[in-house]
């Protein structure tokens, strides 16, 4: 099947789209949330239950897959689709990232990164050409260049070095793919992805660049690492007003609903993020009306379910006093039923924005979502900090 987005409505007041993404593995709807199975798995969840709480795409770690299992065995298995069991979709992320963000023993060079692997210490490099060769032996369906993401704040020249190196990279990741397929193989969709930090004219620079190059799609990266909400959302607008309307649009480690809400405003099509998942093992959920820490004391007695408003098998089945009595005994059954609601919200989430672009009405849905959610600001006590979660890729 080819790959491609096939744009179904524009909100009439703001930038937000609904579409449908074709890939090998069936069907897409945008906007979409995937959830992170950074080693294969979504941690606690079978894929029988993300089926059900409405996925169609997971997102992958090439970096993770790469030390462990290995390539070979993934390949050897028959995929990751058929290791992992799961019938959808797929993205993996080129594990540039992690090479930067978890080794401090790392060498960036134009000809790629040398770094130390976090297993066992060996010294490893990983190249953009590498990076497509290892997401065409994973099977993925949607692959992304090796980019070169810069922490803030940088010193002068730094961003623009890392631009100049995340173009030349993305080039020689696309010659690797035309050569694969020249063998009958890299099928899967790649990705460009747009650094320059919070540089607005360095981002512009980029995909100046990116668009020369035949990428099936664009990712928004180096957002969403402590910038802070409002500057991410001026670079989120800013991107996507240069991005041409037929290609999907990637923005990268960002999972607060209140940051999904307000990028589809602005034109994103696909989030990802460890966040929603990883607090909810730590006991602590996204609700209709903010964010809910269900281990605290508070909730021993409380029949409520975590959100009288959501109807996954969660809140359908449980209170949160059972929930909170599962994490003070240590049972690792609060772990994943507070998953199951993480996993359920935020796929949710996101088509119930698409109905909304859909129906004409986004603007009106943001407006009614933000009133909510703050509305259990007391109860939450969420500050709302950008979701800082950059660290998810």
């Amino acid at each position: 099947m080819p790959f491609q987005l096939e744009l179904e409505a524009l909100d009439p007041t703001t930038s937000a789209r609904a579409g449908r993404l074709s890939t090998a593995h069936g069907e897409v709807l945008t906007p979409a949330f995937m959830p992170v199975g950074t080693a294969g798995s979504v941690k606690t969840l079978t894929p029988d239950e993300l089926r059900a709480a409405g996925c169609d795409i997971l997102l992958s770690n090439t970096y993770h897959l790469s030390l462990r299992p290995g390539v070979e065995t993934v390949r050897e298995l028959g995929g990751l689709h058929r290791l992992m069991s799961w019938p959808g979709a797929i993205l993996t992320d080129s594990g540039g990232f992690q090479v930067m963000s978890l080794s401090p023993l790392r060498r960036i060079t134009d000809q790629g990164v040398e770094f130390r692997s976090h297993l066992d210490g060996s010294r490893r490099m990983l190249t953009p050409e590498d990076a497509v060769r290892i997401q065409e032996d994973l099977g993925t369906d949607i692959a992304m260049s090796l980019d070169e993401l810069v922490e803030q704040p940088a010193e002068d020249g730094t961003v623009r070095a890392a631009v100049d190196r995340t173009v030349a990279w993305a080039a020689r990741g696309l010659a690797e793919r035309e050569r694969l397929r020249g063998e009958g193989r890299g099928a899967m969709a790649l990705f460009g992805i747009v650094q320059g930090g919070t540089e607005a004219a360095e981002r512009a620079r980029c995909f100046e660049r990116l668009a020369e190059m035949p990428f099936e799609g664009f990712a928004l990266g180096g957002l969403w690492v402590g910038e802070g909400r409002r500057l991410g959302l001026e670079m989120v607008e800013h991107d996507c007003a240069r991005f041409p309307a037929e290609r999907p649009r990637y923005l990268m480690g960002v999972g607060h609903p209140v940051d999904l809400v307000e990028c589809v405003a602005r034109g994103v099509d696909m989030f990802d993020c460890v966040l929603p998942t990883r607090n909810a093992r730590r006991g602590t959920v996204f609700i209709s009306t903010g964010r809910l820490v269900v281990k605290n004391a508070a909730y021993a007695r409380d029949r409520l379910p975590l959100d009288p408003a959501c109807d996954c098998y969660t809140c359908a089945r449980f209170s949160r006093a059972y929930i909170r009595h599962l994490f003070a005994a240590g049972e690792l059954l609060g772990m994943r039923l507070c998953s199951l609601h993480a996993v359920h919200h935020m796929v949710g989430l996101a088509r119930r924005a698409r109905a909304a672009v859909l129906e004409g009405r986004y603007a009106a849905f943001r407006e009614e979502f933000l009133n909510l959610y703050h509305s259990g600001a007391t109860l939450a006590r969420d500050p709302d900090p950008v979701s800082g979660a950059g660290g998810a890729r």
